[in-house]
């Protein structure tokens, strides 16, 4: 045996250790043990059978948990261990990976809080098959309430043709939706949370939310329903006498009927949640009692038809003329009855006439109609199919009638909804009829909801969920043409059995008895109101425990062993709502647009991930198509309209606000969801459109980048850049906010994230949407060439560099602060993008700021495609700006027309539909000032002294080296060491020569400061200077009181050793202005009279 380690958990004693070694491979005991090494002598599960150097977890402490290395065989990959685990290891947790419920880690940190004597049960894996967990479970959610209480009723209103188009539209609505459930459920493990899961991991947290949320009211409104069937049954067939409220006339008898339902469906809620809050393994236990009831119902309605065939059963129906009697009140189907030869009057007699008398003042219709018995079912063979083909809608209080018997009209019809006839409760049309039967055939995601459980979910969900579909849908159909082959049309259409002295209509076909079909579906509906009330609150859990939902994280939160108690209050209180509401017809339409729009967004994450063809997407599943998905869809939608529009419109606005909530207040969570897939894909192909052609001109709006400059801590030094460019955006466009570090990116990477962060706050403080983009460089000059260059993607690219001014130029000592900024000014020329730079830019307001009366003012010198006139606009359409008037300026010499210059330009102004003030101003020709002759002299002499002090640094760095060479070089002649190869060249320096060479550079020097006092300035810069000078005292005289002042900016000299003086024209030009943005525009017109 060969020698290896155990990590056995301190505190089990050796039993725990006995126990492990008989296993193979190593084992990890629970996270919450604390490991110990012991020794064992097992060969490892994935070794080679030799010993080991160490155990497999080398220096096993807490912080290096996953370092499996596996020995001195592996060596080579050491380095790797830290990030990436060994395979062998990797497949041992694949291999034996255990698919949790919800709730099982709950129950198990309960088990902990009981105290350390308890001993743990081994979580046992999920062992359910695809019979017991998928099919079974289907079949008994799918076939329920509707199918015994309303199925009959539809049949004989919608007719059989009708009827089958219904149950074929729905069913297959449900089996497009599985077959797009299962590719999505066979495309990886589908933990616990079934549906809910799926549809978030596809389709995103936004649309999981919406879609979860839907699911979970469709699912609490279910169980409303289905306790409304149970106590219909209950008041209907079993105990009517249970009534509370009791109608005195026929008319009320609707109205009492609704308030017994509430009160009583108000005393069952609070009965099942009781029995949920105390234990749902109770509710589990009872499952199978309660699907045997579904079963055996269903048995006893094929064994009831087949026997009508040579057995008809016997439900007399009495009719008075060809309206059928409500048979509740009297025995025998007669007006009159010979008694010991005298002729008395019956109890029907007594229900249509005012007194038993036979000279008694009785109904019209009573008086012109014979009363008629006939066999409420037929059989099989008796042909009653041919008159059940086509239905028979009214509105509400329309009697009900067999149109083959004859029947001699009454004048007078005011007094038929007093007399015992059944008629319509509500209003009958086909619309109406699909929503109320949409609910008989949902349920198909228990196979998946209950993911957790099954051995192989990815194998058992389609299979189960697809045959549970199959047999269902047979069910349906046959049960449809089946009641319209057997049962009396009249019968049919009678929803609560008055005709049959108030026995079930689908009871009355069963065998052996109608209390089977009855008993049956009681229980049937409490099980299913059971199971709705134990699922709705675990998946408001699940979807709250997500945290994209702020508001519901409350209900993520239950009792100590994870029951959701929060959670199934609120669907106690949501289920009220629905038994308030008190009628199964009203209900069932409401959980149908639910459901539906759940199934939608199923077949939509199905069809989206089938044509993005994400390299995820590999389902086991293959017998989907994205056409079959987004036809389930199409159906889907289109049932939702059909049933009920408003109720559809209403499902879409909660949907749509849960959407928008959770994408402005909720968790920021990426799952890899088909919706981001999609994004990518638009992108992609707006991106190539985009980059067919350059954008017109109408079209043009600044697409920024923004150049940030950051602080020792990586914290951006300007962050009223950030809010300026959001105000000149608006959120329109794109925005690119770049920055430099100084370094390679191996040594700065940790900082370049950093800096990004802190970018990405200010962003997000200051409002501004956009990308970050932080590069480290060799140099910043080269930085920021490359951002200028490469920033942006395909027609997504940039055309406008923004930047602050360089206000501390003057005071460094290094002037490659300020030769940066020139040389980002000319890569933007050379680029053709526009350059705006804003000086003074920490006094610019804050987007929480408001400027009141106020004046933007725009210098127009030179015309350089019109972004002067542009930029004003767009900031005015930003809220800090909104109350500022625009101003425009031009200059004009003295031999220009300045009054038709500024007729011109407020003709321009109007075809460019711009709202400014126009004002010329005339510059007279004047003498160069001393002023300016002065500070062009200054200007040139700080230069050429900068020049000198640059080239005494650099003198002084050579002495320091000579002096360092000299010292090195009689080291190594002293221990001898002196290589005198001839591939070295050695610089000898003896004191003189060096005595010499100082005296020479100092001469030098101190000559090059007297000709700085004597020297005279250069006239190209003076005429420079004056311009600056002079224009500057012309926007300071009109526009120093603006908030903002916009102006041309001069191009940099093409001879760069100008730049300095590039620098001082510049802040001549600006002094004295507060806030300042020079603008240069790329070379292209942006701005355009035209539509």
């Amino acid at each position: 045996m060969s020698d290896r380690f155990v990590v056995v958990p301190v505190g089990q004693g050796k039993e725990q250790c006995s126990e492990s070694e008989g296993a193979e491979g190593y084992t990890i005991e629970p996270q919450d043990a604390v490991p110990v090494l012991e020794y064992s002598r097992e060969p490892n599960r994935y070794g080679d059978g030799m010993p080991k150097e160490s155990s497999p977890f080398i220096n096993n402490t807490d912080n290096d948990k996953g370092n499996l290395y596996d020995g001195k065989n592996m060596a080579l990959f050491e380095e790797e261990m830290d990030s990436n685990p060994m395979v062998s290891s990797l497949l041992n947790k694949l291999a034996n990976y255990t698919n949790l419920t919800q709730g099982v880690k709950e129950h198990e940190e309960a088990d902990d809080d009981e105290g350390p004597a308890k001993t743990k049960k081994p979580v046992k894996s999920p062992a359910l098959g695809t019979l017991i967990g998928v099919y079974l479970p289907c079949l008994q959610n799918i076939l329920g309430v509707i199918l015994f209480l309303r199925l009959t009723w539809i049949v004989g209103t919608a007719g059989i043709m009708e009827s089958l188009a219904i149950v074929v539209m729905t069913c297959s609505c449900t089996m497009l939706t599985a077959i797009s459930m299962s590719a999505i459920a066979t495309n990886g493990v589908v933990p616990a949370g079934g549906s809910y899961y799926m549809i978030s991991r596809s389709l995103g947290p936004e649309f999981g939310g919406a879609v979860g949320l839907c699911f979970y009211l469709g699912t609490t409104f279910a169980g409303s329903m289905y306790i409304l069937g149970t106590i219909e049954i209950l008041l209907t067939y079993i105990v009517p006498s249970a009534a509370i409220f009791k109608a005195e006339k026929k008319e009320d008898e609707a109205e009492a009927l609704l308030n017994n339902m509430r009160v009583y469906g108000t005393c069952c809620l609070t009965l099942m949640s009781l029995v949920v809050f105390v234990g749902v393994k109770y509710v589990n236990k009872l499952a199978l009692v309660f699907l045997a009831c579904v079963i055996l119902s269903i048995l006893a309605i094929y064994a009831g038809v087949i026997k009508t065939a040579f057995e008809p059963p016997d439900f007399p129906i009495c009719l008075l003329g060809n309206r059928t009697l409500q048979n509740h009140n009297f025995d025998q189907c007669l007006k009159t009855m010979e008694v010991d030869n005298v002729t008395v009057t019956t109890k029907l007699w007594s229900l249509f006439c005012d007194s038993p008398d036979l000279n008694a003042t009785c109904n019209e219709y009573f008086t012109l109609n014979n009363v008629t018995v006939i066999q409420g079912i037929p059989g099989l063979t008796s042909g009653v199919i041919r008159d059940n083909i086509w239905g028979d809608y009214g509105p509400n209080g329309m009697l009900v009638e067999n149109k083959h018997q004859a029947s001699e009209p009454a004048a007078d019809t005011s007094q038929d909804i007093y007399m015992p006839y059944v008629a319509n409760d509500i209003t009958t049309f086909f619309t109406l009829l699909v929503g109320i039967y949409f609910p008989s055939v949902t349920g198909i995601m228990a196979g998946s909801n209950r993911s957790g459980d099954l051995r192989d979910a990815q194998k058992s969900i389609p299979i189960g969920t697809i045959m549970a579909i199959a047999t269902t849908t047979f069910i349906y159909i046959s049960s449809v043409i089946l009641f319209g082959a057997c049962i009396e049309g009249v019968v049919l259409r009678d929803k609560f059995g008055d005709s049959v002295k108030g026995n079930l209509v689908i009871g009355i076909l069963a065998w052996p008895s109608p209390w089977v079909i009855v008993i049956g579906s009681f229980f049937s509906c409490c099980g299913a109101g059971l199971q709705s009330l134990t699922g709705a609150p675990r998946l408001l859990q699940a979807i709250a425990r997500d945290g994209i939902v702020p508001f519901l994280q409350v209900f993520g939160h239950g009792k100590a062993n994870g029951e959701p108690t929060w959670a199934l209050l609120l669907t106690g209180g949501i289920c009220e709502i629905g038994i308030l509401i008190a009628s199964l017809d009203a209900v069932a339409p409401i959980l149908s647009m639910f459901f539906l729009m759940c199934y939608l967004f199923v077949n939509l994450a199905c069809a989206l991930q089938t044509l993005l063809r994400t390299p995820n997407w590999r389902p086991r599943f293959k017998f989907y198509h994205w056409a079959l998905s987004f036809l389930g869809a199409s159906l889907c939608l289109s049932l939702m309209f059909i049933s009920s529009w408003y109720y559809a419109l209403v499902a879409m606005l909660i949907a749509g606000c849960i959407y928008k909530y959770i994408e402005y207040r909720g968790a920021e969570k990426e799952w890899g969801d088909g919706i981001n897939g999609l994004s990518l894909n638009a992108a992609r192909y707006a991106l190539i459109r985009l980059e067919e052609a350059p954008p017109h001109t109408k079209n043009w709006r600044p697409q920024m980048l923004l150049l940030l400059n950051l602080d020792s801590d990586h914290a951006v030094k300007h962050p009223r850049l950030l809010s300026f460019c959001t105000q000149l955006k608006a959120g329109k466009g794109l925005t690119i906010v770049g920055s430099v570090l100084e370094g390679t990116y191996m040594t700065k990477e940790a900082e370049v994230k950093k800096a990004e962060q802190n970018i990405k706050s200010s962003m997000t403080t200051e409002r501004t949407k956009g990308f970050c983009h932080v590069v480290a460089s060799s140099n910043l000059r080269d930085g920021f060439s490359h951002l200028i260059q490469t920033a942006g993607l395909g027609g997504m690219k940039h055309n406008t560099v923004l930047m602050a001014w360089p206000g501390t130029w003057k005071q460094s000592n290094d002037p490659v602060s300020w030769k940066n900024f020139i040389e980002t000014v000319r890569e933007t020329t050379a680029a053709h993008q526009a350059l705006l730079v804003a000086k003074n830019v920490d006094s610019f307001p804050t987007n929480a700021d408001r400027l009141g009366q106020g004046t933007i003012d725009v210098w127009w010198v030179v015309h350089d495609g019109g972004l002067l006139m542009l930029l004003p606009f767009l900031l005015r359409q930003h809220k800090v700006w909104r109350k500022c008037k625009m101003r425009i300026f031009t200059v004009a010499n003295m031999d220009d027309n300045s009054i038709q210059m500024k007729k011109d330009l407020q003709m321009f102004l109007y075809h460019l539909r711009l709202d400014a003030e126009v004002e010329v101003v005339e510059m007279h020709d004047s003498d160069i000032s001393a002023f300016t002759y002065e500070k062009t002299l200054v200007m040139e002499q700080r230069s050429q002294m900068l020049k000198q002090m640059q080239l005494s640094r650099t003198e002084r760095e050579r002495e320091a080296q000579l002096i360092h060479d000299r010292n090195t070089a009689s080291h190594a002649a002293l221990n001898d060491k002196a290589d005198a190869g001839p591939d070295r060249v050695h610089m000898t320096w003896t004191k003189d020569k060096f005595l010499t060479e100082r005296n020479r550079n100092r001469a030098e020097a101190s000559m090059g400061v007297r000709d700085i006092f004597n020297m005279k300035p250069n006239q190209s810069n003076v005429r420079r200077m004056h311009t600056a000078v002079k224009l500057n005292e012309v926007v300071v005289n009109k526009s120093q009181g603006a908030h903002l002042v916009l102006l041309n900016m001069p191009g940099p000299p093409k001879n760069r050793g100008g730049d300095e003086n590039y620098m001082e024209f510049l802040e001549v030009l600006l002094e004295g202005l507060n806030r300042v943005l020079l603008v240069r525009g790329g070379g292209r017109e942006v701005i355009t009279i035209y539509s």
